[in-house]
């Protein structure tokens, strides 16, 4: 498969206007207007920093929320802009528009080195449809194309392969290695484990599978286990379960599969109890793998040499993170080749500080569990095209 056009090959930049796709869609205090967790702005900031030493023209295209093609207001972009300024310790206006008059005016003022920043691209409509219309007009404010955007590659949209058609485009340093470490996960060091947890199981099905072929070990935890703990008769009382699950029942026969050996579940008083999968009752919900399923994962942890993991085990904005923290820590002090992805995933491991004990974090989700299962992104194909 032919290789990516890298950022760092595209010669002289010098003046060269660069439309630069980043994902800052970031947790946001809407009241304070301030960005509360930074981390998909800090990993932008190699290909940025590349792109002012070159003095080039940065003309950064982003995006946050859903707003549908409509102007959200709690969905600005200047909180971020503000943010990414303080960062590089240099002013990053941010237009009013996406590609009106404010956005035209601000593209027209930047500086060699400098950096601007266009409004919430998903305010128009024919981002997430993919429009030609507003691919050419984000295509006139820049001389080539960089996308730096792995976590929203996944998406056939306008900033993501549709103006690959009409500039000279390069990924960025991030987008580099986002394909570079997850490529690891495509042909693991045996013995390999494989965590896998979330919701949804007709979108982790494929994943599922593939990885039945090519890991030793596959661990289903998070609401994705209680699919297979109704396939199997058991009670899962009010827990979240997926509405489509077709073919479950043949995952269950796999030697390789393994599901939680006890769960916490919350009763009807609000108490927690531990049991086994079994025994959960008619009106309980289950929020956690127990600690015997916490045990069996520290053995097989302890004898992997690679180690991929999706997804927290628990609820964890709802308060119920032991598992998933214990694991971490479990990970952090293997000698295992570590790749993991998730938001919560991420979010647990930076809480206990143990970013520099994994091999590579990845900052996205779905176009993480996509490119797993497919091996390539729309955002991708769009570059090599």
């Amino acid at each position: 498969m032919r290789a990516l056009p890298d950022i760092r090959d595209a010669g002289d930049l010098k003046g060269k206007r660069v439309l630069l796709r980043t994902d800052f869609d970031v947790l946001i205090d809407t009241k304070k207007k301030i960005v509360l967790d930074d981390l998909r702005i800090q990993t932008s900031l190699a290909t940025i920093n590349y792109l002012r030493e070159q003095e080039a023209k940065i003309i950064i295209v982003s995006h946050a929320g859903r707003p549908k093609g409509k102007v959200v207001e709690t969905m600005r972009l200047a909180p971020v802009a503000s943010r990414l300024a303080e960062l590089l310790k240099t002013q990053v206006p941010c237009a009013a528009d996406v590609t009106g008059v404010s956005a035209e005016e601000i593209v027209s003022s930047v500086e060699l080195g400098g950096v601007v920043m266009l409004e919430n691209v998903r305010f128009e409509e024919g981002e997430l449809e993919n429009g030609s219309e507003l691919a050419k007009a984000l295509a006139k404010f820049g001389d080539l194309y960089v996308n730096d955007a792995f976590a929203d590659s996944h998406r056939k949209h306008a900033s993501i392969v549709g103006i690959p058609k009409l500039l000279p485009h390069y990924a960025g340093i991030q987008f580099l290695k986002e394909v570079e470490g997850l490529s690891k996960a495509l042909e693991p060091e045996h013995p390999a484990l494989a965590l896998l947890s979330g919701a949804k199981f007709e979108t982790k099905s494929p994943l599922i599978r593939k990885f039945l072929k090519t890991y030793d070990t596959v661990f289903v935890g998070g609401a994705l286990a209680n699919d297979f703990f109704k396939a199997q008769g058991y009670e899962v009382g009010r827990s979240v379960i997926s509405d489509e699950v077709a073919g479950i029942e043949d995952l269950l026969l796999e030697q390789k599969l393994l599901l939680p050996a006890d769960v916490i579940v919350e009763t009807t008083d609000g108490t927690r109890e531990e049991r086994e999968p079994r025994l959960v009752g008619n009106n309980e919900i289950i929020f956690d793998a127990g600690k015997e399923t916490v045990a069996v994962l520290k053995e097989k942890i302890a004898d992997a040499k690679f180690i991929l993991w999706n997804g927290p085990f628990g609820v964890y904005e709802k308060g119920f993170t032991e598992s998933t923290e214990e694991v971490a820590r479990m990970i952090a002090q293997s000698d295992a080749v570590s790749v993991v992805g998730g938001g919560d995933t991420i979010a647990a491991i930076a809480k206990l500080k143990l970013e520099d004990k994994f091999t590579f974090l990845s900052t996205a989700g779905g176009a993480m569990l996509e490119f797993l299962a497919k091996g390539t992104l729309p955002g991708i194909d769009a570059l090599r095209s």
